[in-house]
């Protein structure tokens, strides 16, 4: 799984100007501060409170692939059932796998997972006529991960095939501007198994003064600093896990002390320390991820509630959720449970908002599986039938 062959991908196709619809969706306006706000469904009477309106869902998938869809699948979902509702795709986005949103609400960003790898940004329209603004080149091949920094000038992305990392400004309107650095990972030198870096993922940690980034390839997270100026990286430290543990993604736990990294080779969990000051980051040691045998279990991701109380982990390999309690401030994850994640290849989890709710994108089985989250217990519990969506791997909840 942690190989280059794992993935297909095919040369860069036309660029579509405008996004197809099957009908409104929710979004936000680069002139909000956010999202946009709520409206009742029926006016509230003393008798009938007043309802949750829907919120956008926006969904990742292969363009490139037997089955897969044809863009970024737009959907609406209940914040207090789950349920999910197809609105349509914003069409020409060559396999947008991953995606992430500005902090203002007002512009949705996708990687291009393919050869000649890309970055995408789509402005989000209130009346659900959502534009492209233009693709970037990401600067090497397979990008698998993006993300914003918190003072949104700046787009990250990780290169998974090529094992680099890129960076791209940010404009006034949610455009990306020409990329203002690359940097490819060279050492230490790849794992056992491997062909050469693969990162995986790159993520600003929540105080934001350092970007971190995963490689699976050489089993390393590697720390550095942005230039919020210049749009460019420099390496401060890393961190090595041990040989073929295959990192893959790295969840900050809220207080900022603490990260969890789901392992996808050895089918593992690390709890590592995380240092503000230095950016230095020391990995504890690896724990169960509730699935038998060493391999096999292929975890994809962690997620991590707001208020720190629980953590879930996705396992593709036995397609289950795996439910940890936080303990020690934020330094012990004790395992609890794990059920089934209602899909096929969980390839990506995501807690809504209000974290009542869990998201997971089943790749294989084409679905997306909705949880509610007990906020006692952590206790996970289906919110209906998966809802079909062409080979899943990504869900974003607003």
């Amino acid at each position: 799984m942690g190989g280059v062959n794992r993935r297909r991908f095919i040369g860069m196709g036309a660029l579509a100007a405008t996004s197809v619809l099957a009908a409104p969706a929710p979004g936000a306006d680069r002139s909000r501060s956010g999202p946009a706000a709520d409206t009742a469904d029926a006016p509230a009477t003393p008798s009938r409170p007043r309802a949750a309106a829907v919120r956008p869902l926006f969904l990742g998938t292969y363009t490139s692939v037997a089955g897969g869809g044809s863009g970024v699948g737009l959907a609406t979902y209940d914040p207090a059932t789950g349920a999910i509702a197809g609105t349509g795709t914003v069409t020409g986005v060559e396999n947008p796998s991953y995606l992430a949103v500005h902090p203002d609400g007002g512009t949705l960003y996708t990687v291009n997972e393919q050869q000649n790898g890309g970055v995408t940004a789509i402005a989000l329209a209130e009346d659900g006529h959502h534009r492209i603004l233009g693709t970037r080149g990401s600067g090497g091949a397979g990008p698998t991960h993006l993300s914003v920094h918190p003072g949104g000038r700046w787009l990250l992305s990780a290169n998974y095939t090529s094992g680099s990392v890129a960076v791209h400004p940010i404009d006034a309107s949610g455009a990306l501007g020409e990329r203002t650095d690359l940097v490819a990972h060279s050492a230490p030198p790849p794992g056992p198994g491997q062909d050469g870096p693969h990162a995986h993922q790159i993520v600003t940690s929540p105080d934001g003064g350092h970007v971190l980034a995963v490689d699976l390839g050489n089993d390393t997270v590697y720390t550095y600093r942005l230039d919020t100026t210049a749009g460019t990286l420099a390496q401060v430290s890393y961190a090595r896990l041990r040989p073929g543990a295959g990192p893959r993604h790295l969840t900050f736990h809220p207080s900022g002390a603490y990260a969890y990294l789901a392992n996808e080779l050895d089918n593992t969990v690390v709890v590592c320390a995380y240092e503000p000051t230095t950016g230095l980051l020391t990995p504890g040691e690896p724990q169960s991820t509730g699935t038998p045998g060493a391999n096999g279990g292929f975890p994809s991701q962690l997620v991590v509630t707001d208020n720190g109380a629980f953590a879930y982990l996705a396992n593709r390999g036995p397609n289950t959720l795996t439910r940890y309690a936080v303990e020690a401030a934020g330094a012990t994850l004790r395992l609890l449970d794990t059920v089934p994640a209602g899909g096929d290849f969980p390839r990506q989890l995501a807690l809504s908002p209000a974290g009542n709710l869990l998201f997971a994108a089943n790749q294989r089985s084409n679905t997306v599986t909705v949880f509610h989250i007990d906020q006692t217990g952590g206790a996970l519990r289906p919110a209906g039938e998966p809802f079909p969506a062409p080979v899943a791997v990504c869900a974003l909840p607003l």
